[in-house]
Protein backbone atom coordinates (compact mmCIF):
# COMPACT_ATOMS: atom_id res chain seq x y z
CA UNK A 1 0.00 0.00 0.00
CA UNK A 2 1.23 3.58 -0.54
CA UNK A 3 -0.04 6.58 0.63
CA UNK A 4 -1.75 9.12 -1.99
CA UNK A 5 -3.25 12.57 -1.68
CA UNK A 6 -7.14 11.07 -0.76
CA UNK A 7 -8.31 9.13 -3.50
CA UNK A 8 -7.94 5.28 -3.44
CA UNK A 9 -7.65 2.70 -5.22
CA UNK A 10 -8.43 -1.13 -5.49
CA UNK A 11 -6.28 -3.59 -7.90
CA UNK A 12 -8.30 -6.73 -8.14
CA UNK A 13 -6.34 -9.62 -9.91
CA UNK A 14 -8.26 -12.24 -11.88
CA UNK A 15 -8.22 -15.88 -12.32
CA UNK A 16 -4.61 -18.15 -12.47
CA UNK A 17 -2.56 -15.25 -11.06
CA UNK A 18 -2.00 -13.76 -7.42
CA UNK A 19 -1.55 -10.23 -6.74
CA UNK A 20 1.97 -9.52 -7.93
CA UNK A 21 0.48 -9.53 -11.25
CA UNK A 22 -0.02 -5.66 -10.56
CA UNK A 23 3.49 -4.90 -9.38
CA UNK A 24 4.15 -2.73 -12.31
CA UNK A 25 0.51 -2.05 -13.23
CA UNK A 26 0.06 -0.09 -10.19
CA UNK A 27 2.72 2.69 -10.06
CA UNK A 28 1.46 4.89 -12.37
CA UNK A 29 -1.56 5.01 -10.13
CA UNK A 30 0.79 5.57 -7.08
CA UNK A 31 2.26 8.87 -8.92
CA UNK A 32 -0.92 9.89 -9.66
CA UNK A 33 -1.42 10.37 -5.84
CA UNK A 34 -3.98 7.06 -5.69
CA UNK A 35 -3.25 5.32 -2.49
CA UNK A 36 -3.30 1.85 -3.75
CA UNK A 37 -4.62 -1.85 -2.70
CA UNK A 38 -3.79 -5.02 -4.05
CA UNK A 39 -5.68 -7.56 -1.88
CA UNK A 40 -6.13 -11.08 -3.03
CA UNK A 41 -8.96 -13.75 -3.19
CA UNK A 42 -9.78 -16.03 0.27
CA UNK A 43 -7.46 -18.71 0.89
CA UNK A 44 -4.84 -17.17 -1.56
CA UNK A 45 -3.20 -14.68 1.45
CA UNK A 46 0.01 -14.71 3.05
CA UNK A 47 1.08 -17.76 0.76
CA UNK A 48 3.46 -17.20 -2.13
CA UNK A 49 3.02 -19.00 -5.53
CA UNK A 50 5.09 -21.32 -5.03
CA UNK A 51 3.31 -22.60 -1.94
CA UNK A 52 -0.05 -22.30 -3.95
CA UNK A 53 1.59 -24.13 -7.07
CA UNK A 54 2.82 -26.91 -4.28
CA UNK A 55 0.05 -27.50 -2.24
CA UNK A 56 -2.96 -25.53 -3.30
CA UNK A 57 -5.63 -24.88 -0.08
CA UNK A 58 -8.38 -27.04 0.57
CA UNK A 59 -11.42 -25.87 -1.00
CA UNK A 60 -9.84 -23.69 -3.40
CA UNK A 61 -11.67 -25.66 -5.98
CA UNK A 62 -14.90 -25.14 -5.04
CA UNK A 63 -14.60 -21.60 -3.99
CA UNK A 64 -17.13 -19.29 -5.62
CA UNK A 65 -17.86 -16.44 -7.34
CA UNK A 66 -19.84 -14.71 -4.53
CA UNK A 67 -17.55 -15.61 -1.64
CA UNK A 68 -14.55 -13.65 -3.73
CA UNK A 69 -16.73 -10.72 -4.21
CA UNK A 70 -18.18 -10.91 -0.83
CA UNK A 71 -14.50 -11.15 0.48
CA UNK A 72 -13.73 -8.07 -1.68
CA UNK A 73 -16.52 -6.34 -0.41
CA UNK A 74 -15.56 -6.61 3.15
CA UNK A 75 -12.11 -5.21 2.37
CA UNK A 76 -13.11 -2.01 0.47
CA UNK A 77 -15.81 -1.60 3.34
CA UNK A 78 -12.93 -0.73 5.29
CA UNK A 79 -11.40 2.04 3.56
CA UNK A 80 -12.07 6.14 4.49
CA UNK A 81 -13.73 6.34 1.27
CA UNK A 82 -14.88 4.82 -1.79
CA UNK A 83 -12.08 3.98 -3.91
CA UNK A 84 -11.97 3.25 -7.59
CA UNK A 85 -12.15 -0.48 -8.49
CA UNK A 86 -9.60 -1.73 -11.83
CA UNK A 87 -9.96 -5.18 -12.20
CA UNK A 88 -8.51 -7.30 -14.87
CA UNK A 89 -10.17 -10.68 -16.10
CA UNK A 90 -12.18 -12.50 -13.71
CA UNK A 91 -11.46 -9.07 -11.41
CA UNK A 92 -13.17 -6.91 -14.04
CA UNK A 93 -16.46 -9.22 -13.79
CA UNK A 94 -15.57 -8.69 -10.02
CA UNK A 95 -15.40 -5.29 -10.52
CA UNK A 96 -18.78 -4.98 -12.57
CA UNK A 97 -20.73 -7.40 -9.55
CA UNK A 98 -19.31 -4.78 -6.82
CA UNK A 99 -20.80 -2.07 -8.70
CA UNK A 100 -24.08 -3.51 -8.96
CA UNK A 101 -24.15 -4.16 -4.99
CA UNK A 102 -22.99 -0.12 -4.98
CA UNK A 103 -19.58 -0.93 -3.72
CA UNK A 104 -16.92 1.32 -5.36
CA UNK A 105 -17.18 5.43 -6.44
CA UNK A 106 -16.06 3.67 -10.64
CA UNK A 107 -15.12 1.20 -12.30
CA UNK A 108 -13.15 -0.03 -14.84
CA UNK A 109 -13.03 -3.85 -15.84
CA UNK A 110 -9.78 -4.61 -18.54
CA UNK A 111 -10.85 -7.23 -20.56
CA UNK A 112 -13.62 -9.08 -17.90
CA UNK A 113 -14.84 -12.49 -18.00
CA UNK A 114 -18.45 -12.61 -19.07
CA UNK A 115 -21.19 -11.55 -16.96
CA UNK A 116 -24.29 -13.80 -17.26
CA UNK A 117 -25.94 -13.14 -20.55
CA UNK A 118 -22.77 -13.22 -22.59
CA UNK A 119 -22.28 -16.48 -24.98
CA UNK A 120 -18.56 -16.69 -25.37
CA UNK A 121 -17.44 -17.17 -28.57
CA UNK A 122 -15.37 -20.89 -29.85
CA UNK A 123 -12.14 -19.17 -28.34
CA UNK A 124 -12.91 -18.22 -25.31
CA UNK A 125 -14.97 -21.40 -24.64
CA UNK A 126 -12.57 -23.71 -25.77
CA UNK A 127 -9.76 -22.09 -23.42
CA UNK A 128 -11.90 -23.30 -20.63
CA UNK A 129 -13.14 -26.26 -22.31
CA UNK A 130 -10.47 -28.34 -20.48
CA UNK A 131 -11.21 -27.27 -17.01
CA UNK A 132 -14.78 -27.63 -17.29
CA UNK A 133 -15.12 -30.82 -18.97
CA UNK A 134 -12.91 -33.24 -15.98
CA UNK A 135 -14.53 -35.07 -13.82
CA UNK A 136 -16.13 -32.83 -10.42
CA UNK A 137 -14.07 -30.23 -12.27
CA UNK A 138 -17.13 -28.03 -10.32
CA UNK A 139 -14.86 -28.83 -6.90
CA UNK A 140 -11.59 -29.34 -8.16
CA UNK A 141 -8.60 -26.51 -8.66
CA UNK A 142 -7.29 -26.08 -11.95
CA UNK A 143 -3.90 -25.37 -13.17
CA UNK A 144 -2.84 -23.51 -16.09
CA UNK A 145 0.09 -25.05 -18.51
CA UNK A 146 2.59 -23.21 -19.49
CA UNK A 147 1.67 -23.84 -22.95
CA UNK A 148 -1.74 -22.72 -22.45
CA UNK A 149 -0.30 -19.67 -20.68
CA UNK A 150 1.78 -18.76 -23.21
CA UNK A 151 -0.98 -19.81 -26.30
CA UNK A 152 -3.77 -18.09 -24.67
CA UNK A 153 -3.10 -15.64 -21.97
CA UNK A 154 0.36 -14.06 -22.80
CA UNK A 155 0.53 -14.91 -26.63
CA UNK A 156 1.20 -11.26 -27.46
CA UNK A 157 4.17 -11.32 -24.57
CA UNK A 158 8.01 -11.23 -24.94
CA UNK A 159 8.62 -15.11 -24.71
CA UNK A 160 10.80 -13.47 -21.58
CA UNK A 161 8.11 -11.96 -20.05
CA UNK A 162 6.04 -15.08 -20.84
CA UNK A 163 8.24 -17.98 -18.73
CA UNK A 164 9.05 -14.97 -16.33
CA UNK A 165 5.44 -14.26 -15.32
CA UNK A 166 4.07 -17.94 -15.42
CA UNK A 167 7.53 -18.91 -12.72
CA UNK A 168 6.40 -15.47 -10.92
CA UNK A 169 2.78 -14.91 -10.21
CA UNK A 170 0.82 -17.76 -11.86
CA UNK A 171 -1.28 -20.37 -9.42
CA UNK A 172 -4.13 -22.51 -9.87
CA UNK A 173 -7.26 -21.03 -9.15
CA UNK A 174 -10.93 -22.67 -8.86
CA UNK A 175 -12.80 -24.75 -11.18
CA UNK A 176 -16.60 -23.87 -9.51
CA UNK A 177 -15.92 -19.94 -10.68
CA UNK A 178 -14.27 -21.19 -14.51
CA UNK A 179 -18.01 -23.64 -14.24
CA UNK A 180 -20.49 -20.22 -12.82
CA UNK A 181 -18.78 -18.11 -15.78
CA UNK A 182 -19.89 -20.64 -18.57
CA UNK A 183 -23.11 -21.49 -16.90
CA UNK A 184 -24.22 -17.66 -15.74
CA UNK A 185 -24.16 -19.21 -11.73
CA UNK A 186 -23.71 -16.04 -9.71
CA UNK A 187 -22.42 -13.66 -12.58
CA UNK A 188 -25.53 -11.97 -14.06
CA UNK A 189 -25.17 -8.47 -13.28
CA UNK A 190 -28.57 -6.05 -13.67
CA UNK A 191 -27.15 -2.45 -14.81
CA UNK A 192 -30.00 -0.92 -13.60
CA UNK A 193 -28.76 -0.79 -10.51
CA UNK A 194 -25.35 0.71 -11.12
CA UNK A 195 -24.87 4.09 -9.89
CA UNK A 196 -21.52 4.57 -10.72
CA UNK A 197 -19.40 5.15 -14.16
CA UNK A 198 -17.54 2.04 -15.80
CA UNK A 199 -14.91 1.88 -18.44
CA UNK A 200 -14.76 -1.69 -20.14
CA UNK A 201 -11.60 -2.35 -22.32
CA UNK A 202 -11.05 -5.22 -24.91
CA UNK A 203 -7.80 -5.97 -27.08
CA UNK A 204 -7.46 -6.70 -30.28
CA UNK A 205 -4.85 -10.07 -29.73
CA UNK A 206 -6.87 -11.40 -26.71
CA UNK A 207 -7.31 -15.13 -26.94
CA UNK A 208 -8.93 -15.76 -23.68
CA UNK A 209 -11.58 -12.86 -23.48
CA UNK A 210 -12.01 -11.95 -26.61
CA UNK A 211 -12.80 -8.15 -28.11
CA UNK A 212 -16.62 -9.85 -29.04
CA UNK A 213 -16.94 -10.46 -25.04
CA UNK A 214 -15.54 -7.22 -24.15
CA UNK A 215 -17.94 -5.16 -26.65
CA UNK A 216 -20.75 -7.79 -25.40
CA UNK A 217 -20.58 -6.93 -21.86
CA UNK A 218 -20.89 -3.34 -23.12
CA UNK A 219 -23.94 -3.70 -25.26
CA UNK A 220 -25.60 -5.03 -21.59
CA UNK A 221 -23.67 -2.62 -19.29
CA UNK A 222 -25.05 0.19 -21.76
CA UNK A 223 -28.75 -0.50 -20.22
CA UNK A 224 -27.96 1.92 -16.87
CA UNK A 225 -28.08 5.12 -16.87
CA UNK A 226 -24.97 5.47 -15.49
CA UNK A 227 -21.87 6.46 -17.57
CA UNK A 228 -20.46 3.75 -19.66
CA UNK A 229 -17.12 4.02 -21.82
CA UNK A 230 -15.67 1.36 -23.99
CA UNK A 231 -12.06 1.42 -25.39
CA UNK A 232 -10.25 -1.41 -27.73
CA UNK A 233 -6.56 -2.06 -27.63
CA UNK A 234 -4.82 -3.01 -30.47
CA UNK A 235 -2.28 -6.16 -30.62
CA UNK A 236 -2.55 -6.82 -27.11
CA UNK A 237 -2.87 -10.18 -25.26
CA UNK A 238 -4.75 -10.95 -21.96
CA UNK A 239 -1.97 -9.93 -20.04
CA UNK A 240 -1.96 -6.34 -21.14
CA UNK A 241 -1.55 -5.40 -17.63
CA UNK A 242 2.13 -6.22 -17.58
CA UNK A 243 3.06 -6.71 -21.58
CA UNK A 244 4.82 -4.00 -23.48
CA UNK A 245 2.58 -1.11 -23.47
CA UNK A 246 0.79 -1.84 -20.52
CA UNK A 247 1.70 1.63 -19.73
CA UNK A 248 -1.01 3.11 -22.29
CA UNK A 249 -3.58 0.48 -20.42
CA UNK A 250 -2.84 2.27 -17.01
CA UNK A 251 -2.60 5.68 -18.72
CA UNK A 252 -6.12 5.14 -20.56
CA UNK A 253 -7.52 3.88 -16.96
CA UNK A 254 -6.29 7.42 -15.31
CA UNK A 255 -7.46 9.59 -17.85
CA UNK A 256 -10.69 7.97 -17.67
CA UNK A 257 -11.06 8.65 -13.81
CA UNK A 258 -9.88 12.25 -14.37
CA UNK A 259 -12.40 12.70 -17.04
CA UNK A 260 -15.23 11.24 -15.06
CA UNK A 261 -13.83 12.88 -11.67
CA UNK A 262 -13.89 10.44 -10.00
Amino acid sequence: MSQGGGRSLVLIHGAWVTAESWDTFRQPFEAAGYTVHAPTWPMLGGRSARQLNESPPAGLGALTTGAIVDHLQGVIETLPDPPLLVGHSFGGLFTQMLLDRGVGRAGVAINPVPIGGIVPGPTSLTAVLPAIARWNGWNRPYAMSRQVWSNRFANTAPLALQNGSYDTYVIPTSGRILHQAATWLGTVVRPERRKAPLLITGSEGDRLITPYISRATFKIQRRSEAPIDFTLFSNRSHLLIAEPGWEEVAGRAITWAASRDV
